[in-house]
C-alpha cells in the first residue's frame, strides 16, 4: 500500500536504519521502521497486519 503523502509529512523521518530502530527501543512501544516510498527515507509504523516481524533474541 502506498503511503499518503500527508502521512509521510507528518511523520519523522530516520537516515539509517540503526537510527530508526534506536528511536523504537527507546519509545518503549512495539515499533518497526519501514522505507517509504514518497520520500525513501525510514519512518517509523506500529502496524504489524500481514507483516513478518523477527523473533526477538532472548
Amino acid at each position: 500500500m502506498r503511503t499518503k503523502l500527508s502521512t509521510c509529512r507528518r511523520k519523522l523521518r530516520y537516515g539509517t536504519e540503526a537510527e530508526a530502530i534506536a528511536s523504537a527501543a527507546a519509545s518503549g512501544l512495539p515499533l518497526r521502521p519501514y522505507r517509504c516510498d514518497r520520500c525513501r527515507h525510514l519512518h517509523l509504523t506500529s502496524r504489524t497486519k500481514k507483516k513478518w516481524v523477527p523473533l526477538a533474541a532472548d
